[in-house]
């Protein structure tokens, strides 16, 4: 795929990728885009379709899935949800930054593909930190805070794996997290401002 390397990010939900990633959008606007995800979940209230996510059916997406239109692709809480070739295509087309926000399964994915993006992982400072972040946003039954939290335990074991990430990021003070981050992805940002001055 031509364009600037792409970057996937991951990490448990309540880990502060999204904080981090507003800011990057903020600071450094022209320079990435999102690849829309597809999903099978309900859009939440405030969300639309095409911008949040794509929604759609599950039939749709397994045909999808099986003419080999994803990069990745899992399931979480009964919901389907991945990233299509076509949708990082498109950010790169427009010589920005694709950033693609999947789960450890996406990560282990996208490994298998060609993409050869960096890979960004941001970590919580500790499970009562992200226990506390989860109950605050009051946006979850018990049940499914139990299945994130579990999630995001074995998350980030597997954070811990040698050579798997370019960048682990701590998220306990965001100032702080966010200039890791920049210094993570900094010759591909300069890469693209470059090429777009030219």
């Amino acid at each position: 795929m031509a364009g600037p390397r792409p970057v996937v990010m991951t990490g448990p939900s309540g880990a502060g990728k999204s904080t981090l990633l507003k800011k990057l959008l903020k600071e450094f606007d022209g320079v990435f885009g999102f690849s829309v995800s597809h999903t099978t979940r309900k859009p939440r209230p405030g969300e639309e379709n095409g911008k949040d996510y794509h929604y759609v059916t599950r039939a749709e997406m397994q045909k999808s899935i099986a003419n080999g239109e994803f990069i990745e692709s899992a399931e979480f809480s009964g919901n389907m949800y991945g990233t299509s070739k076509a949708a990082v295509q498109a950010v790169q087309a427009r010589n920005l930054i694709c950033v693609l926000d999947v789960d450890m399964q996406g990560v282990k994915s996208i490994k298998r593909t060609d993409l050869n993006p960096l890979y960004v992982s941001v970590q919580p400072p500790s499970m009562d930190v992200l226990e506390k972040r989860l109950r605050d946003r009051k946006t979850e039954s018990e049940e499914s805070l139990q299945k994130r939290l579990h999630a995001a335990k074995v998350d980030m074991e597997i954070s811990k794996e040698p050579g798997l990430f370019d960048a682990v990021i701590i998220n306990d003070e965001v100032d702080v997290a966010y200039e890791i981050l920049k210094d993570a992805l900094l010759l591909e940002i300069q890469k693209v401002k470059v090429s777009n001055k030219a």
